[in-house]
């Protein structure tokens, strides 16, 4: 397939123009549908799933979509966070103040955060809350309200996490829920908090999923054949 683009800037509610798209000079280009469709669907809808394995792009065009509205004026804050699940949510017992605690696990968001922002900007964004990079655990008793919010590896959520992190939503918020269903790293008598998602929200107006596929990774070609082994064999 040739490379899909993405214009952001032009988008309605109806079509997104295939043209290459710019933030702060930075040029990105969608390469598979289902990439252009998660981006569709986020600027339609306030809830949306996207679902498929590592390296489809899932997380990295969310933030770049948060970015963009966010400079548009379209939200005032852009929230990203993760269940530290590797460190069992008790992050107490490591050390270091929280901001140490848990740049291990959110690392991965600061970095598609820097490919769009200057170092400079994101960490005065930061500094202002304008931007909150936070574990899971920490969005208990929240309310969020003209933000747009992206849980990241949903997979490692437990369905209380969930539940609890879906009634954070407030009015003017868009979120973007993202996870790969056979990478869970939970316990195996806990069930993950994705896992049934589709089946109890895929009849509501406003909640979309797209699913992503082994074709639609975007890393070394070899992971894409290592994507589809895994699938052939049931795991």
């Amino acid at each position: 397939m040739d490379d899909l683009s993405l214009i952001i800037d032009n988008y309605s509610d109806s079509t997104l123009e295939n043209k290459g798209h710019k933030i702060k000079q930075k040029k990105f280009v969608i390469k598979t549908q289902n990439q252009k469709k998660l981006c569709e669907e986020i600027f339609r809808s306030d809830l949306v799933f996207g679902i498929g394995p590592a390296g489809t792009g899932k997380t990295f065009l969310s933030i770049a979509c948060a970015v963009q509205l966010y400079e548009e004026k379209k939200i005032e804050r852009i929230i990203l966070t993760r269940p530290a699940v590797e460190a069992g949510e008790r992050l107490g017992f490591l050390p270091g103040d929280l901001v140490q605690k848990i740049d291990p696990y959110l690392k991965p968001l600061y970095d598609s955060l820097y490919y769009f922002l200057s170092f400079d900007k994101v960490n005065k964004l930061i500094e202002k809350n304008t931007i909150e990079i936070v574990p899971l655990a920490y969005m208990r008793g929240r309310t969020l309200e003209k933000a747009f919010i992206i849980l990241d590896e949903a997979q490692n959520s437990t369905k209380v996490q969930m539940k609890m992190f879906l009634t954070r939503i407030g009015k003017g918020s868009k979120v973007v829920i993202t996870g790969d269903p056979t990478q869970t790293d939970l316990p195996s008598n806990t069930e993950s908090g994705l896992s049934n998602v589709e089946l109890l929200f895929s009849k509501i107006n406003g909640i979309k999923f797209v699913k992503f596929k082994s074709q639609d990774v975007v890393r070394h070609r070899l992971v894409k054949e290592i994507i589809k082994a895994y699938e052939k064999n049931g795991q």
